[in-house]
């Protein structure tokens, strides 16, 4: 999957990536490659970029500036409620694609500029220099929905601008297995220890690189004790009479309400 930066032209499907958002022309359709272009004559720090194997071609950048009028704003997520997974992972891919190339500008082991590299199969980029290869890469994640019979555990996030109750969720250490990292999240944020976990499912979840790895884990001991700088609040619910939680589409509905 080779990626080529600045195309001159494009048969494959065009994506611009703002901040978090997609931008779509105002019935809902995509973008086309004349659209890309004139935002990035208006944007001059945007990114143009392909990847012809997976079918995309993508500007991305961040701005706050007013944008065209023929186009409009949708959050990625959603783009993904409203769409599903399998029309909103090109534009998942051109997210992570874009964060992977705008924080990879130069060589970690000796500063020169790195260049997209020449294998038709992979995307990687190169150092011209040292030959260092940088791979795009994903920060796996746990997020995890534990039960106390009927009841659930739901917590609200200080992190979050939203005031949904969602599941524990946190990233895997080095050296962790992914169910030591579900143990310890759960007992570091709570106070409780689990047994029990399963696996439930995954998401892609680029903002900006998350893969997204669930679990379902059962009560074993503890009081709840919230660690304050991560959570507001943690309580049990039950599962049918919940507070409000994320919308459907995203992996912590499908834990939550067991779709």
């Amino acid at each position: 999957m080779a990626i080529i930066l600045s195309p001159e032209k494009s048969e494959c499907l065009c994506i611009a990536i703002c901040g978090s958002d997609v931008l779509l022309k105002q019935d809902n359709s995509a973008l086309d490659f004349t659209d890309l272009l004139h935002l990035r004559a208006q944007i001059p720090d945007s990114l143009l970029f392909e990847e012809p194997c997976s079918g995309i071609c993508a500007l991305g950048f961040n701005t706050t500036e007013a944008l065209p009028q023929h186009l409009i704003r949708l959050p990625l997520r959603a783009y993904f409620a409203l769409h599903g997974e399998m029309a909103a992972m090109p534009y998942f891919r051109a997210k992570a694609l874009y964060e992977w190339l705008s924080r990879n500008r130069y060589c970690p082991k000796c500063g020169n500029k790195l260049v997209p590299g020449t294998s038709p199969t992979e995307t990687y980029l190169e150092c011209p220099s040292c030959k260092n290869i940088i791979f795009p890469r994903i920060e796996p994640c746990i997020i995890v929905l534990v039960s106390k019979g009927d009841d659930i555990l739901l917590a609200l996030h200080r992190q979050r601008t939203t005031q949904y109750h969602s599941c524990l969720a946190g990233f895997i250490e080095a050296g962790e297995s992914v169910e030591h990292a579900v143990r310890r999240e759960i007992l570091e944020e709570t106070g409780i220890h689990v047994r029990n976990i399963q696996y439930f499912g995954s998401q892609s979840w680029p903002f900006p690189t998350q893969l997204m790895l669930g679990f379902t884990a059962e009560y074993e001991s503890g009081e709840i004790k919230i660690q304050e700088n991560e959570l507001q609040s943690a309580a049990w619910f039950p599962r049918n009479d919940c507070p409000a939680t994320p919308p459907a589409g995203s992996l912590a509905h499908r834990l939550i309400h067991g779709e």
